[in-house]
């Protein structure tokens, strides 16, 4: 089954007492292009994490955010720390602003450690290479998530593309049908312009088949009907495959585009250049539609 290339999924672990959060998102991309953001300490892991990646998506903008979260002073967390040079600034600078303004307030322990940086979080730092299998876990788990979205989303343009392609088949049908009735109608409008002309002369019966046979011969598009229903069979092949295939996709609907475009440029009759229209319209879409997937 089809998967789209883009959703979203999350999944978290714990280690050393704090809560590990992944996640990750796809984006639709030509190629597989990976940008992680990780807190600097785990920045070795990298290398590790993209390769990972790589083993299990083939195609995407692929947006991975990794994150620790713990409670400030529980045990193994992060620790709170005042920021004790630059509260000292905050307390020399509302000192000399009580000074100057002749202000009674007082400058209390509270009022310092609301400013702003006063007290901040200090990180301590986890060893990656003791924490990858951790995170290679909760890695692997928000791949899953994010499969699942892609599989949910890819079902939809399955169901899209198969009723797509059902219009382009009977439109084909259609084109198929036309086919001897052209030429039929080109025997009777060449045979009365040359009546027409000729003014009531008898006309040249055998120039005139030989004249019918040169159109039917430049104007039959059976060859590139045959080849575009080729390539309709090949993408119902492609709709069922479970590996990535979303670039074949896009190559397959330009040699469909081009077969159609054929078709138009050889025939001159309304009704099938109005199929043409119909079905170039519908491959544009599913082009369109081919850029989601994997």
């Amino acid at each position: 089954m089809i998967r789209s290339m883009t959703g979203y999924g999350s999944a978290e672990a714990v280690f050393a007492g704090k809560k590990l959060i992944v996640e990750i998102k796809s984006l639709n991309h030509r190629n597989l292009e990976s940008s992680i953001r990780l807190p600097v300490f785990l920045t070795p892991l990298e290398v590790n994490i993209k390769k990972r990646v790589g083993e299990r998506i083939s195609r995407g903008r692929i947006e991975i955010n990794i994150r620790i979260d713990s409670d400030p002073g529980a045990n193994g967390g992060d620790k709170l720390e005042a920021n004790l040079p630059l509260i000292s600034n905050y307390y020399s600078m509302l000192t000399d602003l009580r000074e100057k303004f002749n202000l009674e307030d007082k400058i209390t322990l509270d009022m310092l450690v609301n400013l702003k940086d006063s007290v901040y979080v200090s990180e301590v730092e986890i060893d990656p290479e003791e924490a990858w299998d951790t995170i290679y876990r909760a890695l692997d788990d928000s791949i899953d998530s994010l499969m699942r979205m892609k599989d949910a989303e890819g079902r939809l343009l399955y169901e899209d593309f198969v009723s797509r392609i059902d219009t382009i088949k009977n439109y084909i049908k259609k084109l198929k049908s036309r086919i001897p009735q052209v030429a039929d109608d080109y025997r009777e409008r060449l045979s009365g312009r040359i009546r027409e002309l000729a003014g009531g002369i008898e006309c040249d019966e055998s120039r005139l088949i030989q004249e019918i046979a040169i159109m039917a011969e430049k104007s039959d598009i059976t060859e590139e009907i045959v080849r575009f229903e080729s390539h309709i069979k090949q993408f119902g092949e492609m709709l069922g495959s479970d590996t990535a295939i979303g670039r074949k996709m896009d190559f397959l609907f330009q040699e469909m585009h081009r077969e159609i475009n054929t078709i138009g440029s050889k025939s001159s009759d309304l009704e099938i250049s109005g199929n043409v229209i119909e079905i170039k319209t519908e491959l544009a879409k599913l082009r369109e539609q081919v850029q989601n997937i994997e």
